[in-house]
């Protein structure tokens, strides 16, 4: 039994201690934010944060994170009012949305370590693979997200998670909802 702490909760997982972290994580927590893309460490759509480290979950074993803090993108903010989460809704940053998860986990690591990071760190940083190209936008939207973070900008809060789509069509004027027949 392999045991370690994912997003405030102790956990025990009763599988192979070589099993990655991303299968015990999607098949045995049902944290399924964290994606399977590559399987070689290179895409990053599985990136978790271990121990503030921005981690890719399928090539690391849950035997090797023994002991450890996972958080996950469930963890970081159910809510989506994590400021990182907030830049990349404002920026309009989220395209297909698969590898956004990974990306957010590591623009959040990447902002605890380096507070007010330049567009050069940035990159150096976030070498996750977003296939949409959504880059420039990325990049802004992390930087946006430091200064929310160091209280030096405000960033208004999206729509929250669930929303009604009549709710929408009321909030965002360019959406209308279907008429009756």
């Amino acid at each position: 039994m392999t045991r370690f702490t994912v997003n405030n909760q102790p956990v025990e997982y009763r599988l192979d201690p070589q099993t990655p972290l991303l299968w015990a994580l999607r098949d045995a927590s049902n944290l399924t934010g964290a994606k399977y893309g590559c399987g070689t460490g290179i895409c990053g759509a599985c990136t978790v944060d271990v121990d503030g480290h921005a981690v890719r979950s399928c090539r690391v074993s849950i035997a090797s994170i023994e002991g450890s803090y996972v958080t996950t993108i469930e963890g970081l903010s159910r809510e989506r009012t994590h400021p990182v989460q907030l830049a990349f809704i404002a920026a309009n940053v989220p395209q297909c949305g698969f590898c956004i998860p990974g990306i957010v986990m590591a623009a959040a690591v990447l902002l605890k370590t380096v507070p007010d990071p330049s567009e050069d760190q940035v990159r150096a940083s976030i070498t996750n693979i977003c296939r949409c190209g959504t880059y420039p936008r990325l990049i802004d939207a992390i930087q946006r997200a430091g200064r929310a973070m160091r209280g030096e900008e405000t960033i208004p809060a999206g729509f929250r998670p669930g929303i009604d789509p009549a709710d929408s069509a009321r909030l965002v004027p360019a959406l209308v909802p279907p008429k009756a027949p």
